[in-house]
């Protein structure tokens, strides 16, 4: 018994942010740790901060939003000019905010955690090559660059097909189904949505990420990104009742899913008063099933 619990440690996959945990306390162990010069930074001691104490700091409330940017962009140009034992560095200083994102991404995810690890801290690296350490908010944007790559796996993964076991017919039920990240992979293919306008909607309607947020991350306005996105999300709900088949009389499921999508323009509906769009977060655009909530008006635009 107990050797073949010692064989499972052995093949199981090594996990990059474990991986990632354990150089990075090497890195501050012993009597000689990595540190940066505190008395650079308002707000720090003024003496070398080992780099555990110095993550601690950074993560404190109370730690001033300039000084988090400041030794971030410092950290980042050490990175760039002394190599691979400062890119370690900055990996392990961000271990907090990579694991928030694998938290985010790992409950859909259908592959092995250590694949979408392995995105998450690769989109990491690549933005910490990239990251423009002249605008604040440095670490927030790498974070953004993991979960943008992490994202993108877990979509490609959702939308592989999903094998059959021999002897067994599919089992995949009648359209309009699937899991929303399949339904805006769907929509990407057929040119109906742009990659952007997808995450867009997949990252202000199912995580939390706030529109005000993603538009600063993508260098708009938030006005804008609503409209983007009520326009984007109307060509969505016409494009999925198009895709909806017939169905039989005795398929109330599909019934439901159907008439819980909200009705694309018709010629009799542009002779009619408009209707006000519903484009809250119950609209039940993206959801398979149910009855459509009763119509009310639409509240101010609400920032998530």
């Amino acid at each position: 018994m107990a050797s073949s619990r010692h064989e499972h440690r052995r093949n199981a996959p090594v996990l990059p942010l474990d991986t990632v945990r354990k150089r990075f306390a090497l890195l501050v162990d012993g009597p000689a740790p990595l540190t940066v010069d505190g008395s650079r930074f308002h707000g720090l001691p003024h003496r070398p901060v080992p780099l555990d104490e110095l993550r601690a700091l950074l993560l404190a409330p109370a730690c001033p939003r300039l000084t988090r940017d400041a030794v971030w962009t410092h950290l980042v140009r050490r990175s760039r000019q002394d190599g691979a034992l400062w890119v370690l560095a900055c990996a392990g200083m961000a271990l907090p905010a990579l694991a928030g994102v694998v938290r985010r991404l790992s409950d859909r995810f259908p592959g092995e955690a250590s694949d979408l690890q392995a995105e998450v801290v690769s989109g990491f690296l690549a933005g910490l090559a990239s990251v423009d350490v002249v605008r604040p908010r440095v670490l927030p944007r790498l974070r953004w660059a993991a979960y943008r790559q992490g994202h993108a796996a877990l979509t490609k993964a959702l939308d592989a097909p999903t094998p059959v076991a021999p002897g067994f017919g599919p089992s995949v039920p009648r359209p309009p189904y699937g899991h929303p990240d399949l339904v805006l992979a769907r929509a990407v293919r057929e040119a109906v949505l742009t990659r952007t306008e997808a995450d867009l909607i997949g990252t202000t309607r199912l995580d939390d990420t706030t529109v005000t947020d993603w538009a600063d991350h993508h260098r708009t306005t938030p006005n804008a990104a609503y409209k983007t996105r009520r326009r984007a999300e109307a060509r969505l709900a016409a494009f999925l009742h198009d895709e909806a088949p017939d169905v039989r009389d005795d398929d109330p499921a599909a019934h439901a899913a159907i008439n819980a999508l909200p009705l694309p323009r018709t010629e009799h509906a542009e002779k009619s008063p408009p209707a006000v769009a519903k484009t809250g977060p119950d609209s039940g655009l993206l959801k398979c099933g149910g009855s459509p909530p009763p119509s009310r008006p639409s509240p101010a635009p609400e920032v998530r």
